[in-house]
């Protein structure tokens, strides 16, 4: 089971993710990602603090995304993975595609780099 919250701020979306992401939860990981694409949306900061799985589903939501943010200019950055989830990206080589970073400063800081 998954709980996803966003909350808008300024020129930023706080997608926070609390639970698993597997293949039934990342439809709604995925529709609430596609809410957020589009040209002159906010950038996208997702806090996985609270991610405790992913799958290969949940991960392919956030691959699918990555060619959409470059077309729409808008950033999108998830941080605070733990050592397992973040075992994950690295193991597929996700870490070299997407913005992954180690907390809630250094994300706000990347987020608002022109």
């Amino acid at each position: 089971m998954v709980q996803i919250n966003t909350k808008k701020d300024g020129n930023m979306v706080w997608v926070t993710i609390v639970g698993e992401i597997d293949a039934s939860s990342s439809i709604q990981l995925d529709e609430c990602l596609k809410e957020q694409l589009g040209q002159d949306k906010p950038a996208i900061a997702v806090d996985c603090t609270d991610l405790s799985y992913i799958s290969s589903a949940g991960l392919g939501v956030f691959m699918s995304y990555i060619e959409d943010l470059k077309v729409n200019q808008q950033k999108m950055a998830l941080f605070n993975l733990n050592e397992k989830v973040s075992n994950v990206f690295k193991m597929l080589g996700l870490d070299q595609l997407m913005n992954i970073l180690s907390g809630k400063d250094a994300t706000i800081k990347f987020l608002n780099e022109e």
